[in-house]
């Protein structure tokens, strides 16, 4: 059956009624994090071997073996499978046909709908499917705010709306970035905006941001390394074309009140949240080349680019890549 995220904890309350779990989609940080909460919360712990077993890219021969086998220590088994694909969709069926097995979790990267593994998943009764998307605005403050409460820090509202558009959207990258604020902090302690630059900036400005102000200046060998690097580290295809609309609509802003008579300086400094200062000379060049009726065929472009990473099978690193590439191409013909 086809579930969406919010029916999540309601699976992790209660399982026992599944064979299967099937957890797919872009973000890979929060289908790690969910196929690890529901693993642990089936058997309890993850160091008994003869209740727990992760597998990945298994052949169907080796997923029916452990599938079907019984717990020597007594309660339910969890195999987790990592790396799921199609070639286990019939060997799934015939194992799921026993109600009384163990609990199999499968974690996948993004599937297309008519991908074997997810419609099987999506069909069988005794097995559930939860596409794991990257969250973004007001959902990804919600979880920044509830993953700082469980590590004892307060954040300041604007150290918030920052993180919002700087701490990635792989849950696995937030999660990370909010241990190290918290780290800093220490218990009890509070993140401001000056502090969250500080320490969270330096990992988010590496790849997607050195990419993305590269490219609104036209700076085109710049922007095409940095997009590669972010890539490589694990950025997803969507995220980086997520972020580059989320950079084209504060220039959007920018060009706005340029177009009300602001200057370019006053405009950028306008910004919320503000720009990290590191990054404000980049930002008041692309300020100097973009005007509104250019920012918005450019964001029609990178609404078609995502449409192309969903739906077209296409290699979406590659067309993130090329999105990317397209920005700094414009922007190098609009400075000339």
């Amino acid at each position: 059956m086809k579930l969406d995220g919010r029916d999540f904890a309601g699976l992790l309350r209660d399982a026992s009624r599944l064979r299967a779990v099937l957890l797919h989609g872009p973000d890979a940080g929060l289908v790690r994090e969910r196929g690890e909460q529901l693993a642990r919360q089936a058997a309890g712990s993850l160091d008994d071997p003869f209740r727990f077993i992760e597998l990945t890219r298994p052949d169907p021969g080796t997923l029916t073996l452990e599938a079907t086998a019984l717990s020597f220590s007594g309660g339910r088994r969890v195999l987790r499978v990592r790396d799921a694909t199609d070639t286990l969709a019939t060997a799934l069926g015939t194992a799921c046909r026993d109600r009384n097995g163990s609990l199999i979790i499968l974690e996948a990267g993004e599937l297309l709908p008519r991908s074997k593994l997810r419609g099987w998943a999506e069909k069988e009764p005794l097995a559930a499917s939860i596409a794991c998307y990257a969250e973004e605005g007001a959902a990804l403050k919600t979880t920044l705010r509830s993953l700082f409460e469980a590590e004892r820090v307060a954040v300041a509202p604007d150290a918030l709306d920052w993180l919002v558009q700087h701490a990635g959207s792989d849950r696995g990258i937030v999660r990370s970035e909010v241990e190290k604020l918290a780290l800093f902090a220490g218990d009890g302690g509070r993140i401001d905006i000056e502090t969250a630059q500080r320490v969270a900036g330096d990992q988010a400005e590496l790849s997607v941001d050195d990419a993305l102000f590269a490219a609104a200046r036209g700076a085109v060998a710049e922007a095409d390394r940095a997009a590669a690097i972010a890539l490589a580290e694990g950025a997803s295809a969507v995220g980086l074309i997520r972020a580059a609309h989320i950079h084209m609509d504060r220039l959007a802003r920018v060009a706005a009140a340029r177009d009300a008579g602001a200057s370019a300086s006053d405009a950028v400094k306008a910004l919320r949240p503000p720009v990290f200062f590191r990054r404000e000379r980049a930002m008041l060049e692309a300020a100097e080349i973009w005007r509104s009726a250019a920012i918005a065929s450019q964001q029609l472009a990178l609404r078609e680019a995502e449409m192309q990473c969903k739906r077209t099978g296409l290699p979406a690193e590659a067309i993130a890549h090329a999105a990317v590439l397209a920005i700094a191409r414009r922007a190098a013909r609009l400075k000339r």
